[in-house]
């Protein structure tokens, strides 16, 4: 079972804690914003979930790029609790196959990442793209 401590710092800024690390996280409710609000840093997850999730699958397949980003952007609905409706994701690549790239990421999507299934479950729609240069 995971275990986070939220301690209260100042304002709208709280770091939360496990027992072996630690991020920041802040509203921008103040307009001080200096740390990634927490829907953004659920975007951050979605993007390191998946990104982890595709880095294994490409060194199984002993196909690693020499450059890989993935870039997000997240649409929130209008009305309280302001879930995210709507993601895209793009995948870009330098140096690998277009095929394995491919693969990589729909079994990501589709059966690997739990932020996504998170999403998907929640009734987000999640687009995604996949550019690939050589």
């Amino acid at each position: 079972m995971a275990k986070i401590t939220m301690r209260h710092i100042k304002g709208m800024r709280f770091i939360a804690e496990t027992d072996t690390h630690s991020i920041v996280l802040e509203s921008d409710y103040l307009k001080e914003q200096k740390a990634p609000a927490p829907m953004e840093a659920f975007l951050m997850s979605l993007g390191g979930c998946t990104g982890m999730d595709v880095v294994a699958i490409l060194q199984k397949m002993r196909a690693e790029p020499r450059k890989f980003e993935i870039y997000i952007e997240g649409e929130r609905a209008q009305e309280h609790p302001k879930v995210y409706t709507k993601v895209k994701i793009k995948y870009y690549f330098e140096g690998t196959d277009y095929e394995k790239a491919k693969k990589a990421v729909e079994l990501s999507q589709h059966r690997y990442c739990p932020v996504s299934a998170m999403l998907r479950r929640s009734g987000a729609v999640i687009e995604y793209e996949i550019e690939v240069k050589n």
